[in-house]
């Protein structure tokens, strides 16, 4: 399926419009990182016209009153639905697996309706979002930001990280896909996380069924689409493995700024 990428951009969250095409039903409320692109890809997957609203995590363009009426936890991605289902109003919806399921279920798409074919996904889906981006977020962030001295949380957290990267190629080794064998959210939610291997040095050849799996969802249109499309591929600030921040940096990313936009 081919979408009609419509979407209008801004150069930064509250900043001047940049139109580019005809504008859609979702609006994305977007950061370059593995849970962006989660969203993304289930977009493109579904051919839907949508708006993206590009953040500067660094620069903290989501710590503002405005962002927290949109997510009350000032975390990324997060969509606004303008025509929902019930014609009720915009809904908007957080958190990356909550809005993969949202989009499923309104679409009838890479979510079966009922049944152990849901219920695998949503397994996969919630072990996702519950452990492997929380330990990969933990290691990464270790070896990225984390002052000198750190050896006991980089050992901690990439150990465990091999642990739940183990755990998905033997899942893959019995199935093609993460739920089965079709393509369902629960890849779409587990793909993107490729970027935590790197940061930690873990090569995803060292896992056959794992490499041999995401070879397959690289080349799907939609993948390709987003990790090539400049709205929303990763600059090379999201991934690499060492970073120095300001002050004013980490603030916004993991001290008083970012602590205190939820008072």
């Amino acid at each position: 399926m081919s979408p009609p990428f419509a979407r209008r951009s801004t150069d930064r969250a509250g900043g001047g419009a940049v139109p580019t095409r005809a504008e859609g039903a979702i609006d994305l409320h977007y950061s370059a990182t593995p849970n962006g692109q989660k969203v993304a890809i289930m977009l493109e997957e579904l051919g839907l016209s949508y708006r993206v609203t590009p953040y500067d995590i660094f620069e903290g363009d989501h710590l503002t009153e405005e962002f927290g009426r949109i997510n009350p936890n000032y975390k990324l991605p997060a969509i606004v639905d303008r025509e929902p289902d019930d014609g009720a109003g915009p809904i908007t919806v957080f958190e990356s697996g909550a809005i993969l399921q949202y989009l499923a279920d309104k679409y009838g798409a890479f979510l079966a309706p009922r049944g152990r074919e849901r219920s695998a996904a949503i397994q996969w889906l919630t072990w996702q979002v519950a452990g492997l981006g929380p330990m990969g977020g933990q290691a990464s962030h270790f070896l990225r930001y984390a002052p000198p001295g750190q050896e006991y949380g980089i050992e901690r957290y990439r150990r465990e990280l091999d642990r739940l990267l183990r755990v998905l190629n033997k899942r893959l080794e019995e199935s093609a896909y993460v739920a089965g064998p079709d393509y369902t959210i629960a890849d779409m939610a587990i793909w993107p996380g490729r970027a935590a291997s790197f940061v930690v040095g873990i090569g995803l050849e060292t896992y056959p069924a794992i490499h041999r799996w995401f070879e397959a969802v690289r080349v799907r249109p939609a993948v390709e689409r987003v990790m090539t499309h400049p709205d929303l591929a990763a600059p090379g600030r999201y991934l690499g493995r060492t970073q120095k921040l300001s002050e004013r940096e980490w603030s916004n990313m993991f001290g008083d700024r970012m602590h205190g936009a939820v008072d």
